[in-house]
């Protein structure tokens, strides 16, 4: 049995304590609470959760990456990276909210699907059984749905909201085709025992354990942004609130991971299968159509979405070289981190331009630099980590999955391909980066400075301070990914 002190339980309890009070607390009160009200009790929560997860590693209270666990959920490094993250993201979401949110109805319940939707996401970084990550995952993606079309009079919120819940519900039920596949044919829906039950399929059962690998890969690739199941990631980015969509992108994408990790690159070694060259081609596709796409767009928000398939390949990189170099999953991790901010932030600056600006048009922010010179400024440094420009965090994380690539040439001959790949595309994504920085700063000079959000300039500060110091001193952050990678060497026959 998992203890009540764990840190899942005490995230739950902290994140449901307070996403059921905040709704409570709007119908008790007479006059109804601002919206910064509710956000300031969805932003406490969230504070408090990271404090926690992160006393808790530090104080050596959670296990490494545990790989194995006869629990649903298991308090582990590995479990407490992700949650770590996802928990970032979420409280720049709510910060991002204050401004934009107000003078909209029910803001109340906005913050509050924010807080369950962030325990769906935890709970699946730390799930070690197949039936609980499924109903984590639900948990997370319902509420989604609803903040995904929240803005309900607006005809592409609608679009956003009915294309994210059909490919969403689709992904749900190839998941759970997958786990009805691997239990039938282990007995189990523990993580640990499927594996283990993988690793030791007779022949006649091995084709039943492929296509339970090849749901959960297409299952979890929707949430990834995966090529081929990114169609319905642009439009919904566009179409949602757009402190939404930076949960989405930066949130939601890295529990997407989380589950994969722990399920489908496991069992896929288990089943001793050569996957990772499949792996690797989806990785090339991935940021490839990604980084082309993202050129053609003029729209801020959908250029960022192609951005974040394309960042999904460059992840993948360093997880289809993990069975190669122990340098992979160390790399993919550290670069789940960088991403979580840098694309948080992105996504944070844009939102706090259509709050006070109301456009989104690259063509529209001319002179934004001398406009909103902080918001600008936030931006440019996550476009330039984005892109991989020292001394920035992207960088680091990017030379690490290039070099896993160029480390595992001695095993497999594919494996520079991946690093040439993956320095082309950062090439490429500095095309449209650099284009956005040019309408800032270079266009537009009659402009006059207006007066930015408080929330997102706390934002911004807070994720330039991370950007930098991550790249002048990478150190703490790849020591972190480094002590919680499991090791791939557990789970191969």
């Amino acid at each position: 049995m998992i203890e009540l002190t764990s840190t899942p339980i005490i995230l739950m309890v902290i994140l449901g304590v307070a996403g059921m009070i905040i709704p409570v607390i709007n119908v008790l009160r007479r006059e109804r609470g601002s919206s910064t009200f509710y956000g300031l009790i969805a932003f406490g929560a969230l504070l408090i959760s990271l404090g926690y997860v992160i006393y808790r590693f530090y104080t050596d209270s959670v296990a490494d990456a545990a790989i194995f666990s006869s629990d649903v959920l298991v308090d582990d490094g590995f479990g407490s990276f992700f949650a770590i993250a996802m928990l970032i993201v979420s409280i720049m979401a709510v910060a991002g909210s204050f401004n934009y949110m107000r003078n909209k109805s029910n803001p109340a319940i906005y913050f509050s699907l924010i807080l369950l939707s962030s325990i769906g996401m935890v709970l699946i970084a730390f799930s070690t059984d197949l039936v609980m990550l499924f109903v984590a995952w639900e948990l997370m993606s319902i509420p989604t749905y609803i903040l995904a079309g929240y803005n309900k009079k607006d005809p592409s919120s609608n679009e956003a909201a009915i294309k994210y819940f059909l490919f969403g519900a689709l992904s749900s039920g190839i998941i759970i085709y997958g786990i009805s596949l691997a239990y039938g044919i282990t007995g189990s829906t523990n993580i640990g025992d499927v594996i283990y039950g993988f690793s030791n399929l007779s022949p006649d059962m091995l084709p039943i354990g492929l296509l339970a690998i090849g749901m959960f890969i297409a299952g979890f690739g929707f949430k990834m942004g995966l090529v081929p199941f990114h169609m319905w990631l642009p439009d919904t980015y566009e179409g949602a609130p757009t402190p939404i969509t930076a949960l989405l992108a930066a949130g939601t994408k890295k529990a997407g991971f989380a589950a994969a990790l722990r399920v489908v690159i496991m069992g896929a070694a288990a089943l001793n299968l050569d996957w990772t060259l499949a792996l690797g081609v989806i990785a090339i596709m991935t940021m490839t159509i990604g980084n082309i796409a993202a050129i053609m767009q003029k729209n801020l928000t959908r250029m960022l979405a192609y951005s974040s398939i394309g960042h999904a390949g460059y992840i993948l990189i360093g997880i289809s070289l993990a069975p190669f170099t122990g340098l992979g999953l160390q790399a993919s991790l550290f670069h789940i981190l960088n991403h979580a901010v840098m694309k948080g932030a992105a996504f944070i600056a844009i939102a706090g331009i259509v709050t006070t600006l109301g456009i989104v048009h690259l063509d529209k922010i001319k002179g934004l630099g001398r406009k909103m010179p902080i918001t600008a400024f936030g931006l440019v440094i996550s476009l330039l980590a984005l892109a991989g420009v020292p001394p920035l965090n992207g960088f680091w994380s990017k030379l690490m999955l290039f070099g896993s690539a160029i480390d595992a040439t001695s095993v497999v001959w594919w494996a520079p391909w991946l690093a040439i790949a993956g320095v082309l595309n950062s090439a490429l994504s500095l095309a449209y980066y650099g284009w956005i920085i040019r309408k800032m700063y270079f266009e537009g000079e009659t402009e006059k400075r207006v007066k930015e959000p408080a929330s997102i300039i706390g934002v911004m500060i807070f994720s330039v301070i991370f950007m930098v110091t991550i790249g002048v001193y990478p150190e703490p952050i790849i020591q972190f990914a480094e002590m919680v990678t499991p090791s791939m060497t557990a789970v191969m026959p």
